[in-house]
């Protein structure tokens, strides 16, 4: 009788209005309990029976309410679901199919799921598969559903770690199709004849997309004259066909553990505009004057040409012949000299950026070996050795000068920028090197040549936690339509184009700068296209990234690695315990607070610092290196549990 009494509706309503309600992102803990985050700095209690509603990562309104004079919160609207589509293994039982999301702290979070209708597979306990999330628990339903939509890899498929997570991040997983036919020349523009030329390219042994080439001179006076030739793909892509779209898309070729997904069809990023040895090929090239001390001239001329590369060098063996190790040396006289003036004009950049730019550290790279059938056997750790800096320093060398063309021609393009330290981080910055003695103002780090300056004196000073402490503050890089500085390599604008069968950016520059070659109208890429590069090269990254935790899993997993003690980099610090990287191998490892002192409230972790203290003492900071063993391989959440070897 009271079911449709207006005074009760009116009622209910302003009870409504009178509860306090909170809005904010569900967190689990393994305990079963958990917490609802409003910000950084408040979070309401979940008791286990309401976390039952919702998942992990879940944005919640909830009502605030007092229970054995405590506040907890019952999560009583959906806003935003952590799960929309989702990839997950599946799990079988008595005909019936279930799907376990393969994300941290919703592992053990069984949904029951049904095929979409057009997918046929015949799912099997272990297989991987990509989901829709259809019914959820706070939208009034009793369980989690979801629709499966489509099969990743069957079980136990050895490259299961690159399919999922692939599948995951959106991103492609095989070459663009498309056919051959429309892998015609379609620039018809004079091309200058470099064909007699001795250009020779360097690269790693197993290198196919072969993008830059190098011949260099020496003048009468000392000075250099260094012809930078890249492959042309532009001449070959239209703007605006389906190809150049699907580029636009991809943006990057992905480099991932083991191989990779080219951003071209193999036929032209392998061959057709790879510059192969002693087969011609069309490029876009930079003559470029350098002087005897490593200062770049004005005299600068951008062309179309013709060349054929008469060597492909690697990387080993030219550092080897440099360093006087080994039996290899240059087939003949000529390419002996390219190889030694190269050498001499790399030395004289690297002065000449140590007193006027920002050098790089030498940093090592591991890279995973494979047997044949795609399992991980090993972990080769490989250097930058000097091959690999001539080619580095002849690239920042063009870079520069299209950077520089580009902004007096057009005033435009897609430039390679870092802002270095915006007004709060520099400050802090400042604040913190002033415990070092070190002496700088917020105002002066961040112009380029402060900023120059700072980095400079922190190579001298050679302290690693300094180093990382100083990062910390430091901006991330990122793209521009428009010039900008590069703080991070010290110079006032920076576009590159040398990678056109690899990055779509450095196709955007090619067309701007062919424009300019044959005056022609110039087009400024949007932003659309830069935050799409942007977003893409994230992405990529991301999915290295996790690719490598789970081979790093699947390899440290085995028996020779149990009980071994490693040397590890700490490298950062938070309030839960300390992450390290392995030297030996690259493994990002996790030290819980527990393993490095029994007493919690004796132990203090510093994010902000990046030290650890115990009894008020100083133990570990970041960039030590300390003894480890490790104790747990998490399979499931591909990560990898250590503890100190004392």
């Amino acid at each position: 009788m009271f079911q449709n009494n207006p005074l009760l509706k009116q009622l209910k309503k302003n009870l409504h209005k009178t509860t306090p309600r909170v809005e904010g992102i569900v967190k689990s803990t393994e305990r079963g309990f958990g917490f609802l985050e409003i910000d950084s700095q408040n979070s309401y209690f979940i008791p286990p029976k309401n976390m039952k509603k919702v998942m992990h990562g879940d944005k919640v309104l909830a009502l605030l309410k007092m229970e054995k004079d405590r506040e907890i919160v019952e999560p009583e609207k959906l806003i935003e679901p952590v799960l929309k589509r989702f990839v997950g293994k599946i799990e079988k039982k008595d005909d019936k199919l279930f799907i376990l999301p393969d994300y941290p702290f919703l592992k053990d979070l069984i949904i029951i799921c049904y095929p979409k209708k057009n997918c046929t597979n015949s799912f099997q306990t272990g297989d991987w598969a990509i989901a829709n999330l259809v019914q959820h628990k706070l939208n009034g339903n009793t369980i989690f559903c979801a629709e499966l939509i489509e099969e990743i890899v069957k079980h136990n498929d050895p490259l299961t770690p690159w399919w999922v997570t692939l599948s995951r991040h959106k991103l492609e997983k095989k070459e663009p199709l498309i056919e051959q036919k429309d892998f015609l020349l379609k620039d018809n523009f004079k091309r200058k004849d470099l064909t007699h030329l001795d250009f020779i390219t360097i690269d790693n042994l197993n290198t196919k997309d072969i993008d830059d080439a190098l011949f260099i001179q020496k003048t009468k006076n000392g000075d250099f004259c260094l012809t930078v030739a890249i492959a042309d793909p532009t001449s070959y892509i239209e703007i605006g066909s389906k190809l150049d779209i699907i580029a636009s898309k991809r943006a990057f070729t992905n480099y991932l553990p083991g191989f990779n997904i080219p951003m071209l069809p193999r036929e032209l990023s392998e061959n057709i505009c790879s510059l192969i040895p002693n087969e011609r090929r069309p490029v876009l090239a930079c003559s470029i004057k350098i002087k005897k001390d490593g200062n770049i001239s004005n005299t600068v001329d951008f062309f179309l040409a013709w060349i054929i590369s008469k060597e492909k060098l690697s990387y080993d063996d030219v550092s080897n012949w440099i360093e006087n190790k080994g039996l290899w040396k240059p087939s003949k006289k000529s390419i002996e000299n390219q190889i030694l003036l190269l050498y001499q004009l790399c030395l004289s950049r690297i002065q000449w950026r140590k007193l006027n730019a920002v050098l790089f550290k030498d940093s090592l790279e591991y890279r995973f070996q494979f047997s044949e059938t795609g399992i991980v056997k090993n972990i080769v750790v490989e250097k930058r050795r000097i091959a690999h800096k001539i080619i580095e320093e002849s690239m920042i060398i063009a870079n520069i000068v299209a950077a520089n063309f580009l902004s007096k021609n057009l005033g435009f393009g897609i430039y390679n920028i870092h802002s270095g330290f915006d007004s709060i981080n520099a400050e802090n910055a400042v604040s913190f090197l002033k415990n070092y003695h070190l002496k700088f103002t917020a105002k002066e780090i961040m112009t380029l040549k402060g900023f120059c300056n700072l980095r400079r004196v922190l190579n001298v000073l050679s302290n690693s936690y300094i180093d990382s402490r100083i990062r910390r503050y430091q901006s991330f890089g990122d793209f521009s339509t428009t010039p900008s500085p590069h703080f991070a390599l010290g110079f006032s604008e920076y576009a590159t184009w040398t990678s056109p069968i690899r990055k779509y950016s450095d196709m955007i520059n090619h067309r701007l700068l062919k424009s300019i070659i044959k005056k022609e109208k110039s087009i400024k890429p949007n932003e659309e296209i830069k935050l799409k590069i942007s977003e893409q090269k994230r992405k990529n990254r991301i999915a290295e990234r996790d690719i490598s935790d789970w081979l790093y899993t699947l390899l440290l997993q085995k028996k020779e690695y149990q009980n071994k003690t490693f040397s590890a980099e700490i490298i950062d610090v938070s309030r839960s315990g300390i992450r390290a990287k392995i030297t030996e191998n690259g493994a990002n490892v996790f030290i819980p607070a527990l393993f490095l002192h029994p007493v919690r409230e004796e132990l203090m972790l510093n994010q902000e610092i990046g030290q650890v203290f115990i009894n008020g003492n100083l133990h570990f900071k970041v960039s030590d290196l300390i003894q480890i063993v490790l104790c747990e391989i998490r399979l499931k959440t591909r990560s990898i549990i250590a503890k100190p070897a004392y």
